[in-house]
C-alpha cells in the first residue's frame, strides 16, 4: 500500500480497535501518534505531485489520491494538531474514580479516529463521489462530538449539515449524468460551460459554504462549537471546517477554472469580507469565552474566502495562493490551542464568562500563554505563521489595487486585536490570585505546544511557499503523477 492509502486507512483501523478495546481506546492514540506522524512526513517527502489510483482502477472507474502541495500541508497539520488534541483529551476522557468508563470517553475515540481518516480523505482524493464520503464521514463525527456538549445543538448542525451534503450531492449526480466521471482531473480537461455544469458547482458551492461555515450559512457553528468540550471544539474549529474548504478550492481552481465567472468570485470574496467584519463584531460582543471564540472562528474563515478574487488573477497565482493556504494551516494551529486553552481555564475557575477569568494569569501562566501565543498568530502579529499569510495576502491585494480587500484584511486584523485582547485583559485583572486545582501536565503542555507551532512555523514561511507552489492552481495539475505504490 502507498502512504497516501495508509493515510486515510490507518485511522480507520484504529477506529475499530477504539472500539474493540473499550474502556482501554484511549491507550490506542499511544500507537496512531506516531504511525500518523510518520505517514505525514513520508508524504511531505514525496515528490510533488505523487499520485497512486486505490486498488488499480484505471480513470474514471478508479479513485485517485494525490499529493500536491495543498494536501500535504494540510494532512502534515492535521497530523500535528490531532496527536497533540489526542494527548489533551487523554486525561479529559478519563475513566471515573471507580475506573469505568464515561459515556463520553468511550465514544470519543472511535470518532476521533473517524474524523482523522475523513479529513484525511478530504485533503487527498481527487474524486467528487470519494470527497462527498469523507465530508460524511467528517460531519457525522462532528454532530457526535457536539452532542457531547448539547443535544440542541448538535441536532441543528446535523440538520444544517444534511441539506449542505444533499446539495453537494447533487451536484455531483449533475457532473456524472453530464460527462460520466466525476473525476477531478478528467473534469478539468472535459469540462464545458453548460446549464448543467453550472447549475452543479452553484449548488455544491452551496453545500460546501454551509459545511465550511462560511457567513451567512454560518448559524450552526457558534452553539456547536461552544457547547462542546475542549477537545471536540478544537477538532471542530481547526479540522471539520477546513475539509469543506478545501474541497472548494479544488472545485474552483482545478475542476473548473475556465467555466468559474469572475462574478463568482468577487461574491466569495464580497461573503469572505462580510464574516470577517461580522465575525470581529459579534466576537467582540461576547461575554462568553467560548462563544468568542467560536465567532472569532466564523472572521478567520472569512479570509480564506476573501482571497479567492486575489487568487483568480495572473498576479495573484502566487502571493495570493500561498497567503490562502498558509492562512488555514495558521488557523487550524493557533484555533486549536486557543480552545484547548480556554477549556482549561472555564474548567479552573469553573464558570464560562470573560469576567471568571480575573486573575487567572497567575494562576496558570503556561495555559495563558498558550492562549496569548495563539492569539498572536490570529491577529497576524510576527514572527507567528499567521503573520506569514496575512502579509502575502495584504501584498497581493495591494499588487493588484484591490484596496477593499487590503482594506478588510487591515481592519480585521485591528478588530481581532480587540476581541482577542479582552479575555487577555481579564487573566491579569485584579490582585488576588485564584486557587487552581493541578491539572495533568499533558493537558497543559498540549496547547501549548499548539501555539508555539503555530508562532514558529512562522520562522519557516519560505519553505511553506515553496511547498504550496505544488498545489493545482487556476487549470489541471501541472505536476508530473508519480505512483507511489
Amino acid at each position: 500500500m502507498s502512504p497516501l492509502d495508509l493515510l486515510v486507512a490507518a485511522p480507520l483501523g484504529f477506529m475499530i480497535a477504539a472500539l474493540l478495546l473499550g474502556a482501554w481506546a484511549r491507550w490506542s492514540l499511544l500507537a496512531a501518534i506516531p504511525v500518523m506522524a510518520g505517514l505525514a512526513v513520508w508524504l511531505l517527502l514525496l515528490p510533488a505531485g505523487s499520485a497512486h489510483v486505490v486498488g488499480d482502477w484505471n480513470l474514471p472507474l478508479g479513485v485517485q489520491l494525490r499529493a500536491d502541495g495543498l494536501a500535504q500541508m494540510m494532512v502534515g497539520a492535521t497530523a500535528a494538531c490531532a496527536s497533540l488534541i489526542g494527548l489533551y483529551a487523554l486525561h479529559e476522557f478519563a475513566p471515573g474514580p471507580d475506573r469505568s468508563e464515561t459515556a463520553h470517553g468511550f465514544a470519543f475515540w472511535p470518532l476521533f479516529y473517524l474524523l482523522w481518516g475523513g479529513a484525511n480523505a478530504g485533503f487527498l482524493s481527487t474524486d467528487l463521489f470519494n470527497l462527498y464520503i469523507a465530508l460524511e464521514m467528517v460531519s457525522l463525527a462532528a454532530v457526535a462530538m457536539a452532542a457531547m456538549g448539547s443535544l440542541r445543538a448538535a441536532l441543528r448542525y446535523f440538520v444544517i449539515a444534511l441539506v449542505g451534503s444533499l446539495a453537494y450531492l447533487l451536484g455531483v449526480a449533475l457532473l456524472f449524468s453530464n460527462y460520466a466521471t466525476v473525476d477531478l482531473t478528467l473534469l478539468a480537461a472535459t469540462a464545458r460551460p453548460d446549464l448543467a455544469t453550472k447549475t452543479a458547482l452553484a449548488v455544491m458551492t452551496a453545500g460546501l459554504l454551509i459545511k465550511a461555515a462560511v457567513f451567512p450559512l454560518h448559524g450552526w457553528l457558534p452553539p456547536a462549537h461552544a457547547a462542546a468540550p475542549a477537545p471536540a471544539s478544537a477538532l471542530l474549529s481547526a479540522i471539520v471546517v477546513k475539509v469543506g474548504f478545501v474541497i472548494l478550492l479544488r472545485l474552483w481552481f482545478e475542476a473548473f477554472p475556465t467555466i468559474v465567472a469572475p462574478a463568482g468570485l468577487e461574491v466569495l470574496g464580497w461573503l469572505g469580507a462580510l464574516a470577517v467584519l461580522y465575525g470581529s463584531v459579534q466576537a467582540i460582543r461576547q461575554n462568553v469565552l467560548k462563544a468568542l471564540v467560536a465567532y472569532s472562528t466564523v472572521a478567520q474563515i472569512g479570509y480564506l474566502l476573501l482571497a479567492f478574487p486575489l487568487v483568480a488573477t495572473a498576479a495573484g497565482t502566487g502571493g495570493a495562493w500561498a497567503g490562502m493556504t498558509i492562512h488555514a494551516v495558521a488557523h487550524l494551529l493557533a484555533k486549536a490551542a486557543m480552545f484547548l486553552a480556554a477549556g482549561l481555564m472555564l474548567e479552573a475557575v469553573n464558570g464560562k464568562r470573560l469576567e471568571d477569568l480575573r486573575g487567572l494569569a497567575r494562576a496558570m501562566p503556561l495555559t495563558v500563554a498558550a492562549f496569548g501565543l495563539a492569539a498572536v498568530s490570529l491577529m497576524g502579529l510576527p514572527p507567528s505563521v499567521g503573520f506569514i499569510a496575512k502579509f502575502l495576502l495584504l501584498e497581493a491585494a495591494v499588487e493588484q489595487g484591490a484596496v477593499f480587500a487590503a482594506a478588510v484584511l487591515l481592519i480585521g486584523g485591528l478588530l481581532g486585536a480587540v476581541y482577542l485582547f479582552s479575555p487577555l485583559a481579564w487573566t491579569f485583572a485584579g490582585s488576588d490570585t485564584p486557587v487552581v486545582v493541578s491539572r495533568a501536565p499533558l493537558r497543559t503542555a498540549a496547547p501549548l505546544a499548539l501555539a508555539l507551532l503555530a508562532v514558529s512555523l512562522g520562522f519557516a514561511g519560505q519553505a511553506m511557499v515553496e511547498v504550496t507552489a505544488a498545489a493545482p492552481l487556476a487549470g489541471p495539475p501541472a505536476a508530473v503523477a508519480v505512483d507511489v505504490r
